[in-house]
């Protein structure tokens, strides 16, 4: 069987079993703790069944990291929680008419073809390219490296915060959201530019795709947009936003 049909084949059974149990729980927010992994199996299938590049292999590993780390973040944050805000309005915004139909679709299958289109960025390395580029390698390590920083550190920083009960009710500005008011999501956008930059060859150029898509799903559509409206209600958040840059970090301007 064709590795992409074998790839859209994992990935349809892996959705379809999470929209069973999100229907069972009563909880679509579900996927963003299946997100990470799913990158996961995806990039392990098409490492083993592809060229087994050593620019292969290192993305690969990379994506483990980045993935196992981020499902088990979210799953210790999520489990046991009330289905996200998000997925909620989206269930007030669908009605009473196939809402499961509605879900399936909405949130994921939405999410399988998005996670397609951003792993391009090493699947079609895993497969296709046998020769790295060693230059490039070593860039794209150091562009990861410092991404995951940013996103392990900042959603680590995050949680400490939360977790003191004396922080209840305020809002965090210190420490990398002094200097970004999202600085968890660039990282994730980040570390993909150096995944990226590891596979990349001249004849594959066009997985540019796959950065670019999460980047801008980040920014622009599902990340800091839905996040800025909620905390736009606050007045400390406005003027926090006033000051502080809203995704690359930069120095305050106050």
């Amino acid at each position: 069987m064709n590795v992409f049909y074998e790839m859209l084949l994992v990935l349809s059974i892996y959705y379809f079993i999470l929209f069973v149990i999100g229907q069972v729980v009563k909880n679509n927010s579900i996927v963003d703790i299946a997100w990470g992994f799913g990158f996961v199996v995806l990039a392990w299938h098409t490492y083993i069944r592809g060229s087994q590049s050593m620019s292969g292999l290192l993305a690969t590993l990379l994506v483990s990291i980045w993935g196992l780390r981020l499902s088990y973040h979210i799953g210790k944050r999520n489990i046991g929680k009330p289905e996200d805000f998000r997925y909620q309005n989206f269930r007030k915004q669908w009605g009473d008419k196939f809402p499961r139909v509605k879900a399936f679709f909405h949130v994921y299958a939405l999410q399988m073809v998005i996670m397609i289109m951003i792993s391009t960025s090493y699947t079609i390395n895993n497969i296709f390219n046998k020769t790295s580029n060693n230059p490039l390698m070593i860039l794209g390590l150091i562009v990861w490296l410092t991404g995951f920083y940013f996103e392990a550190l900042a959603d680590y920083q995050l949680k400490k915060f939360v977790s003191d009960k004396s922080n209840k009710g305020k809002l965090m500005v210190t420490g990398l959201y002094k200097y970004s008011r999202h600085p968890n999501y660039f990282g994730e956008a980040l570390l993909w530019w150096g995944i990226y930059l590891i596979g990349f060859q001249p004849n594959t150029w066009w997985t540019v795709l796959g950065p670019l898509t999460i980047t801008i799903t980040i920014r622009f559509v599902s990340g800091v947009p839905m996040l800025e409206k909620k905390y736009m209600k606050r007045e400390d958040f406005r003027a926090y936003a006033e000051v502080t840059n809203i995704f690359v970090p930069w120095f305050r301007k106050d």
